[in-house]
């Protein structure tokens, strides 16, 4: 006679499903949206010390992945009470009970650790910069309650990331760094103002403030479309102070094509293709940049 023993999966399952509904909390995949950047300021940064790039690569990674997800985690903790309200989001891991306060609490902490033990990891000035990228990143989840301007604050707050990248290879910032986390805080401007006019009416009605619930929808495009040709002339400059070379323009150029059909896209009346314009095209334009930047780089090298 024998006996089988057996370890119960449900532990494991468990866990599955606790690090999927995480993930799907902080939008994991749209750290699309930060990292090229990121590594586009480091390959820029690096493209004479390529030494120093790979060495620094998984902390520069590491530090984004803490910011980002510390940031997201932060927002949904803060956001609880707004997203249980509005239909759009009552679905989320805090609202629909599938996560609890102390468990993205611990979660942000954890997150919010890796940017600092990477940074420190790095260099002493990304080191010492870690609680200002952390204040930006936390900062801007308040900042919808008292001022139209929350989508510039989001911006700045992913601007941390290419300009961190850039002190993280060189320990320094210069201007190429500068001009680069200037388009990314125009680029976000834009974009969010597009993502925020599905809410426009609930954030009126509950105190919210953002440009569309400001402006109304209408001229909050208005301000968008202007803030993407920003980001554009913002990205020459990027080229102009790295000395980079034709293939970077050629990315520019086609990035410009891409902004103006993503907001093509989106009307004030009609809101159908919002996803393609918010998810699918900024996707494309945050790693098509980073690939022909990379490209550039090393056909010059």
């Amino acid at each position: 006679m024998s006996v089988r023993l057996s370890i119960s999966p449900n532990p494991l399952r468990r866990g599955v499903r606790q690090t999927r509904i995480i993930l799907e909390m902080i939008k994991f995949e749209h750290t699309v949206f930060m990292l090229p950047f990121a590594l586009m300021a480091a390959v820029v940064a690096s493209q004479h010390h390529w030494p120093v790039f790979w060495s620094k690569l998984p902390w520069i990674l590491l530090a984004m992945v803490g910011a980002r997800s510390s940031a997201m985690a932060f927002n949904r903790l803060v956001d609880r009470e707004y997203d249980a309200r509005n239909p759009r989001t009552a679905t989320r891991a805090l609202p629909a009970g599938l996560l609890t306060v102390p468990q993205v609490v611990l979660f942000t902490i954890i997150s919010a650790a890796l940017l600092v033990l990477a940074a420190y990891r790095l260099n002493p000035l990304a080191f010492a910069l870690s609680p200002v990228a952390l204040l930006l990143a936390l900062g801007y989840s308040y900042t919808k309650r008292f001022t139209a301007f929350s989508h510039f604050f989001l911006g700045l707050a992913l601007a941390v990331a290419p300009v961190g990248a850039w002190i993280a290879i060189t320990g320094r910032t210069d201007p190429p760094a500068l001009w680069l986390g200037g388009a990314v805080v125009c680029w976000l401007f834009g974009f969010d103002i597009l993502y925020a006019l599905q809410d426009t009416e609930f954030d009126q009605t509950n105190g919210l403030h953002s440009m569309p619930a400001k402006l109304g929808n209408v001229r909050a495009l208005l301000v968008s479309r202007v803030s993407h040709f920003v980001m554009v002339g913002l990205l020459v400059m990027v080229g102009l102070s790295a000395g980079l070379g034709l293939v970077y323009f050629i990315a520019v150029g086609l990035v410009t094509l891409m902004i103006a059909y993503e907001q093509s896209l989106v009307k004030a009346n009609d809101l159908s293709k919002l996803n393609l314009a918010f998810f699918t095209l900024n996707g494309y334009i945050s790693v098509g940049l980073f690939v022909l930047t990379l490209a550039d780089v090393l056909l010059r090298a």
